[in-house]
């Protein structure tokens, strides 16, 4: 009898069960089943997000009711989290949450100097990162959904022994981020079909043999216009150039001057909400490299440092407004932001870009 009953939501557990979320129930949902209070309370934070898909009298989720947005974008229905097989190693983070060992790490203020062991485990990751990204920005293209690119990358994450590292981060529902036109970072892939004109940024990060890698891309979608094919352009060359600073004895806060320096020339603006971050062991820790300039970032580059360089550039104002789903940010005036990303490495020399494409 027990294996006719439904299954526990909770990717971890998958238990028979019978108790029903009541919020499911009240908004006339499809039904959620846990095994217990904890399962439950452990899948709160990504499970919630299933009630607000429910469309309100404007046709948004109803989180969304009377939100003031900034540009033409809207959300679309996000689908179920998806599931990681239980034989693949996962961040400490993955069933509850909540990244207790970077909330402690980053109280120390500490940059950490990698061991050659610890870089050839960045390298492997970072290779996994890499070629999920390429794949899935070879199928991006109009009327394809970001909830099937997110799909995509799940499977090929997974493929390789590798867990999607932004799934269950503090709550966050998927397994990629899918940034379109305003949005500067963390949208939530979901059902609106990518449509002919708009940008994309796909964020891809990997959790590989304890390892975090961190890349992201922006993506033209058919023919795009010349002001948007110019603001990503603008943003890729500000990396290029931020990149080209890296090596021992170079001073964290310069990496935003140089940005900004460029981004200023070419008419943009540098978003200042988010940061490049150590990366490693931990997803998110020291030191903090922010992109704008006249920064106050604490630190110097030394050999055996690895980070991310990951400019936002907005084709309008630098400031930015936070959607009700609490992740997705926008630019404040609606115009469209793109970014790209890496994962860089500090030799004796220079630098070790970790997630290059291939020469080929």
């Amino acid at each position: 009898m027990e294996n006719q009953l439904p299954k526990c939501q909770n990717p971890a557990c998958g238990k028979a069960s019978t108790m029903q979320c009541p919020k499911c129930i009240q908004l006339g949902l499809q039904p959620s089943y846990f095994c217990s209070q904890t399962c439950f309370k452990e899948c709160w934070g990504w499970h919630k997000i299933t009630h607000d898909n429910k469309p309100s009298a404007d046709g948004l989720p109803s989180h969304f009711s009377g939100f003031k947005f900034t540009g033409p974008l809207r959300p679309g229905v996000i689908s179920p989290r998806r599931t990681v097989p239980a034989d693949i190693p996962r961040p400490d983070y993955a069933e509850t949450g909540e990244p207790i060992s970077e909330k402690t790490a980053k109280s120390n203020g500490f940059i950490e100097v990698k061991t050659p062991e610890q870089i050839e485990g960045m390298r492997a990751t970072c290779k996994i990162a890499r070629e999920v990204l390429d794949i899935a920005g070879s199928h991006v293209k109009p009327g394809i959904t970001t909830d099937e690119l997110d799909r995509i990358i799940h499977e090929e994450t997974i493929k390789r022994g590798a867990y999607p590292s932004p799934l269950n981060y503090k709550g966050y529902p998927k397994s990629c981020c899918t940034s379109v036109n305003e949005v500067i970072c963390h949208g939530i892939p979901d059902s609106r079909p990518l449509e002919n004109g708009d940008i994309v940024n796909l964020d891809i990060s990997t959790y590989y043999k304890g390892f975090h890698a961190d890349v992201n891309d922006t993506f033209l979608v058919g023919e795009v216009d010349k002001e948007s094919q110019r603001l990503v352009k603008a943003t890729y060359e500000s990396l290029e150039k931020a990149i080209a600073i890296v090596k021992p004895g170079a001073l964290y806060r310069d990496v935003g001057n140089v940005i900004n320096k460029y981004i200023t020339q070419q008419g943009f603006s540098v978003a200042r909400s988010y940061c490049g971050h150590g990366i490693g062991e931990l997803f998110h820790t020291t030191p903090t490299i922010p992109h704008y300039g006249k920064n106050k970032a604490i630190g110097t580059m030394k050999a055996g440092h690895v980070f991310t360089i990951e400019p936002m550039i907005n084709m309008g104002s630098w400031h930015d407004t936070l959607w009700p789903d609490d992740w997705t940010d926008v630019t404040s005036d609606g115009k469209r932001s793109a970014q790209f990303e890496h994962t860089l490495l500090v030799t004796e020399t220079g630098c070790e870009v970790l997630t290059a494409k291939k020469k080929n």
